[in-house]
């Protein structure tokens, strides 16, 4: 019975979590197996990115994603324990396999090669399942620390876009660095961890113990995995490993990825304690309640048939259409085109670049690992940062959105500039920015609209991530790839093949920024009321 209740906490849920959005973003990924898509199935760059514009709908447009939430989630007083995260879980395990394994078929040959279209729907498929994991993991783990909201959109949104180093060291481990194999691994892996990890994913009462010290231990952790992925990656890039090195490195980045569990222990030691200290101590006055977290479906929650729905500030809950009818919304929505467009554009043809500038094979596989660990940095940075200047300070987080898309164009004129080594600054600016975007947004979205409809809300306004996505890399780069390249292999070299299409994306970062400006002057008074309520809740 002990091990069950160590089972129910809110902190094994954060770590089921962790590890579902460890396996979750293939999307990211691409680099590693586009030029096998490409050959086998006599693509265009124009074509390459069409495809990859499909992955990054399927990936960004969680509309259905986050209507299912709500729908399980709504009602869980009444439906006691009858849905939950765990059925978004489950489609997205269903749709990943289907998805990618179908992939894998088209490319080693196993099926007919589709057409174009047909392998179009393949990749939206694989990719769609990627925000059935992440607004099953984001928007329980905003429910489950309500105070501390940016951090753990921080941290559920740093280990999505950790997945990509995580997955392509299991690609050089397992796969022997074949492409094709590696995207029968990306249909198995995050499909059979979500089946395994969903039972544990579920929402609880809010606790009043301290919250932001074992967030700060899960925040140390995912910061010693970045830096052990780092680590890893540019050994292997300098001096390269063996397979049986790579096989420890392997087994100690599991290791490290099981230590979420250590915090939930610890956490449940502490309520533990918390809930027995007054009856061990009768000269205490009345017993304190329990700082154990419980289950909402449980019937302890269940108060006149209601359950608190909405922990964030805001007295109301806006829906998807009531949302919609702000001003806020579509500032918010115009600067993600901008700012996911083009950071999303940059990865898509970061092999693309790295070839035309001659960088080697090794090389681009290592800044597309390490571009992962940018986006990690970024996403978790932000959700960290963005509440220490919230709760210290009262600044908005719109202001600091602005600030990392202002850097963002910084990052773009670089890539554009085509100086040796220009990927690695270029790319470690952008990437860091691009995944400042995935945690700022989500907390933005739940403070300005509430948390009910969180999950259908910020999947809204994430399409404009696809959106920029297919105006950047298709129309701007891949148009001007194509007519600026030569020979029967459409292959361009030189800096001139990029430039233009960084210059214009780096003053459409600029524009992005002048966006967040704005909707900064706009919630300025509505995050200094939410500053003051926390006061008073604390």
């Amino acid at each position: 019975m002990a091990a069950a209740e160590r089972l129910n906490s809110k902190w094994v849920a954060m770590a089921a979590s962790i590890w579902i959005q460890c396996a979750s973003g293939a999307s990211y990924t691409f680099g590693i197996y586009s030029s096998v898509l490409k050959s086998t199935q006599s693509y265009d760059q124009s074509t390459l990115d069409t495809v990859s514009v499909f992955k990054d709908i399927g990936a960004n447009a969680g509309v259905f994603s986050g209507l299912l939430y709500t729908a399980v989630t709504s009602h869980r007083c009444r439906l006691r324990g009858g849905g939950g995260p765990w059925v978004v879980l489950a489609v997205g395990a269903i749709q990943c396999f289907a998805g990618y394994f179908l992939m894998w078929a088209a490319v080693s040959g196993l099926i007919p090669r589709p057409p174009v279209p047909m392998m179009c729907l393949f990749m939206f498929l694989a990719a769609q399942s990627q925000t059935f994991f992440n607004t099953a993991n984001v928007v329980s783990a905003v429910e489950n620390f309500a105070d501390y909201g940016g951090t753990a959109v921080g941290i559920m949104k740093g280990f999505l876009g950790l997945s990509g180093a995580i997955l392509i060291q299991l690609y050089e481990t397992v796969c022997g660095g074949n492409p094709a194999s590696f995207i029968l691994l990306l249909a198995i892996t995050p499909a059979l961890l979500s089946l395994l990890a969903m039972p544990l994913v579920t929402i609880y009462e809010t606790s009043n113990m301290d919250e932001k010290k074992h967030l700060g231990g899960i925040s140390a952790i995912s910061l010693i995995i970045a830096a052990y992925l780092m680590a890893v990656i540019i050994l292997k890039n300098t001096f390269g490993l063996s397979s049986w090195a790579n096989i420890i490195a392997l087994v100690c980045l599991l290791v490290l990825l099981a230590s979420p569990l250590l915090i939930a222990r610890r956490a449940y030691r502490e309520s533990l304690e918390n809930s027995l200290s007054p009856v061990q101590s009768p000269l205490i006055g009345s017993p304190k309640p329990t700082t154990s977290s419980k289950k909402i479906p449980e019937e302890d929650s269940q108060i006149e048939g209601h359950c608190n729905e909405n922990p964030v500030p805001n007295e109301e809950s806006l829906n998807l259409l009531q949302a919609m009818r702000s001003v806020d919304f579509w500032l918010l929505f115009l600067a993600m085109i901008c700012g996911m467009g083009s950071g999303l554009s940059t990865i898509n043809n970061i092999r693309q670049i790295g070839e035309s500038l001659r960088y080697s094979t090794i090389e681009i596989n290592s800044l597309v690992s390490l571009w992962s660990i940018w986006n990690f940095l970024g996403r978790f940075g932000a959700g960290y940062a963005s509440d220490v200047l919230l709760h210290r300070y009262g600044w908005p987080r719109p202001l600091l959105m602005a600030t990392t898309l202002a850097s963002m164009s910084i990052g773009h004129l670089i890539i554009a500039s085509g100086f040796r080594g220009n990927l690695y600054i270029g790319s470690v600016i952008v990437g860091i920015c691009y995944g400042s975007q995935w945690s700022l947004m989500p907390t933005i979205t739940s403070e300005l609209f509430g948390v009910r409809h969180m999950g259908t809300i910020f999947n809204t306004i994430s399409v404009a991530s696809p959106v920029g996505s297919y105006i950047f890399s298709v129309r701007l780069i891949g148009y001007i790839y194509d007519k600026t390249a030569s020979g029967t292999g459409h292959v361009c070299y030189g800096s001139r093949c990029f430039m233009l299409s960084f210059v214009i994306m780096a003053s459409v970062a600029l524009f992005s920024f002048l966006v967040a400006c704005l909707l900064f002057y706009r919630t300025r008074t509505l995050y200094r009321q939410i500053v003051v309520k926390r006061l008073h809740r604390r």
